[in-house]
């Protein structure tokens, strides 16, 4: 079946809402197995926020998660596929920081330091990321961009999520894994 994207919002909400886990590798990885997911695309934008945004809750965050759900929707659908290679900005990372700043109310002309905690997450993950170099991989950046958010989360905010060993089991699919150069490759 074909799926637009707005077709792939509404399942990946629907998806999203029905977990329990604090855990957002859980969540993302329970999706990415979905038709509705490809191996690449700019679905992942708003899965992998939505994934973190649900643990965030599940886990005693304090959020309205269907206002940041729908707020989380319209900013991501704004965000081009292949960012990564064309804008130098993964995202997956972008759609985590968007989720920060929606829970901590931040904008442009906010100067407390959910704002440059904003900056500080972000900038942390596409350090690592640009140490591992490409080419793109949405699995590999959602891992990274979802398990640098529980570690961040819980250091600045006292938000304790689950993160356990992280293992991609979508190699296969991917023609351009890295393999070995992976933090999450096993074969």
């Amino acid at each position: 079946m074909e799926y637009t994207l707005d077709d792939k919002y509404k399942l990946i909400k629907e998806e999203v809402l029905k977990s329990k886990s604090k855990n957002p590798i859980e969540i993302v990885k329970s999706i990415m197995h979905k038709d509705f997911i490809n191996i690449h695309g700019p679905e992942h934008h708003f899965l992998d926020g939505a994934s973190f945004l649900v643990a965030y809750k599940n886990a005693g965050g304090k959020v309205d998660v269907n206002q940041a759900i729908d707020m989380l929707s319209e900013r991501t659908l704004k965000m081009p596929g292949a960012m990564c290679g064309f804008w130098g900005i993964c995202g997956s990372t972008t759609a985590v920081g968007a989720v920060l700043s929606i829970i901590h109310e931040t904008g442009p002309l906010t100067s407390n330091d959910y704002y440059k905690d904003n900056m500080e997450f972000t900038s942390s993950v596409i350090k690592r990321m640009s140490e591992i170099g490409g080419p793109r991989c949405c699995k590999r950046n959602a891992f990274l961009s979802l398990s640098y958010a529980v570690e961040f989360v819980e250091k600045k905010y006292g938000i304790k999520m689950i993160l356990d060993d992280i293992s991609c089991e979508f190699s296969s699919w991917n023609k351009q894994c890295i393999g070995k150069k992976c933090p999450f490759y096993r074969n």
